[in-house]
């Protein structure tokens, strides 16, 4: 039985049924066939990157420079659909579409846009987004790279931390503190026509992870980074400014969390129907039909949340106390619900071959990266109650 229990898909609009059928052939012919194989070597599939352009979903709700333009309920599918395949390439795309296209779509001005979009949305040119530092997550409004104004150049100094795609990004959006001003700013670091980045620029592979292995999120170090004047965001003036790049993307994490716990709850209910302990298939014991259906409650609400996380967006309604509210909601049910299905699977749970453990570690990245739930639930504590814990 499909996770779809109150029948949410026949809300979706004619263009979100065509994404969401569009990527999970592609999950299902291309990815899941290879994914494993990269992400227990930690290695980066590139063979897939063409296929994903041909899809046509890069940039997702980007409007013109030939992006798709989609709605966020469309966009909502490119993730779900996603992340049921597997976390790593979503998060891929999600620093290419959200994060680096995003920014360049929301802070850019007409001509950054015109110079970058069109070959990020064909995937020609890969983008990064810079903000973590190794000293400032949680925190990371006191950020410490620096940008110096030198005559037509921005020198750019400092280090950030696990920046997804920047060891191969051709576009790389830095967010960096104005010495002058002492105001965060964010500034497009290039690829030399050479394909080499530029002096001073280093990005060393992050090893050793536990999740999202198949992508590569690399410490970043900028040594007098020379970069023109004109790369400088246009309308990135202040962290205010990177917020609302990142309350957009929160709601991405939603998307991302529910298809994980989709994918893990399909994979064991499918198991429990056959595999038989005790001369019955698993499915028959109260304990296994207790589970399950907690798991799929769980499904439930993360599905309704993002339907509705959808029309406000559309609405023009959404604020970041209520993408943390999601986030911080969708991370902790997906994170138990992996673990349920770890749970029903018993040992086998612990082999990559039925893909929970990889759906697993994965969500403990989801539930750190794009906000902690204790970061979320203080923003979402702050609105409530209009009394602010943070130091």
């Amino acid at each position: 039985m499909s996770a779809d229990y109150y029948l949410l898909d026949e809300l979706l609009t004619p263009e979100a049924r065509d994404v969401r059928d569009r990527v999970r052939t592609f999950v299902d012919t291309e990815l899941l066939p290879v994914i494993n194989d990269y992400w227990d070597r930690a290695d980066f599939p590139f063979e897939l990157v063409p296929k994903i352009a041909k899809l046509g979903i890069i940039g997702t709700t980007i409007d013109g420079y030939g992006c798709p333009g989609l709605s966020r309920l469309a966009a909502g599918m490119v993730s779900r659909e996603m992340s049921r395949g597997d976390g790593s390439i979503n998060t891929f795309i999600g620093v290419q579409s959200g994060l680096a296209m995003g920014t360049i779509g929301l802070l850019g001005s007409e001509e950054q846009k015109q110079r970058w979009l069109p070959e990020m949305a064909t995937l020609d040119k890969i983008g990064a987004f810079a903000l973590t530092e190794p000293d400032h997550g949680s925190d990371s409004v006191r950020l410490e790279t620096t940008a110096r104004r030198d005559g037509a150049h921005y020198v750019l100094n400092g280090a950030k931390r696990w920046i997804g795609n920047a060891g191969f990004a051709d576009v790389v959006v830095v967010w960096a503190r104005d010495v002058q001003d002492e105001r965060v700013k964010a500034f497009v670091v290039e690829k030399n026509p050479d394909g080499t980045h530029p002096d001073g620029y280093t990005a060393e592979l992050i090893t050793g992870k536990i999740g999202k292995r198949a992508v590569w999120q690399p410490d970043v170090t900028l040594r007098d980074v020379r970069v023109p004047a004109d790369n400088k965001l246009a309308d990135a003036n202040s962290f205010r400014d990177a917020s609302r790049v990142l309350t957009a993307t929160r709601g991405g994490a939603a998307w991302e969390s529910l298809g994980h716990a989709v994918a893990a709850y399909e994979i064991a209910l499918d198991y429990a129907r056959e595999r038989v302990q005790f001369g019955k298939p698993i499915a028959s014991f109260q304990l296994v039909q207790h589970k399950l259906a907690g798991m799929l409650s769980e499904v439930t609400a993360m599905e309704l949340y993002c339907v509705r996380m959808a029309e406000l967006q559309e609405q023009g309604r959404w604020t970041g106390p209520m993408a943390s509210l999601a986030k911080m909601h969708h991370a902790r049910k997906a994170r138990q619900v992996c673990l349920d299905a770890r749970d029903i699977l018993g040992g086998n749970g612990l082999l990559l071959d039925h893909h929970v453990a990889r759906h697993l570690t994965d969500m403990e990245v989801v539930h750190t990266y794009e906000g902690t739930d204790s970061i979320q639930s203080l923003i979402v504590g702050r609105d409530i109650t209009g009394i602010s814990a943070f130091g």
